[in-house]
């Protein structure tokens, strides 16, 4: 079974379609609302007024991506499925900058590296000593395998 939300959506759909014209209602292959039908919530009323815009009714985000499938796929012409689809790059394009602001990988631990650095030069201030560092047979190795496979240490 579809999940929950998509059940719901379809029972949306259904409602929202049964308001086209005949010929237009035609147009959608039977496929389609035939699969809408067989996975839609039986139990969720959903109503639509006609004399309102769809845009100023409750429908859910999928439903409104549902339709714009349909349109795309059989009212659409040429000219509109490329509009539509610049459209919906460039949303999604959006919504991947906005994760990226939000999710940066190079930002993720920035504040907490900068309170390790303070933490690092306080104690490199209160304690000055030399250490002489002499890489092993073993590192050296080990750091060419590294660089042969191409790995990070």
């Amino acid at each position: 079974m579809v999940n929950d939300i998509y059940s719901k959506a379809y029972v949306e759909v259904l409602e929202i379609i049964r308001h086209f014209s005949e010929e237009d209602y035609k147009k959608i292959s039977e496929k389609d609302i035939k699969f809408f039908e067989d996975n839609k919530d039986k139990n969720y009323k959903f109503k639509i007024d006609p004399s309102i815009d769809l845009d100023k009714q409750n429908i859910s985000k999928e439903a409104g991506a549902i339709i714009v499938n349909l349109y795309l796929d059989y009212y659409a012409t040429e000219e509109q499925k490329v509009k539509i689809q610049e459209v919906l790059e460039l949303n999604q394009r959006k919504l991947e900058y906005e994760k990226r602001k939000k999710y940066n990988p190079d930002d993720l631990f920035k504040k907490d590296n900068v309170i390790k650095s303070n933490d690092e030069n306080t104690k490199k201030n209160n304690e000055m000593s030399i250490v002489e560092y002499k890489e092993t047979f073993f590192t050296k190795f080990k750091n060419f395998i590294i660089k042969l496979l191409k790995l990070e240490k």
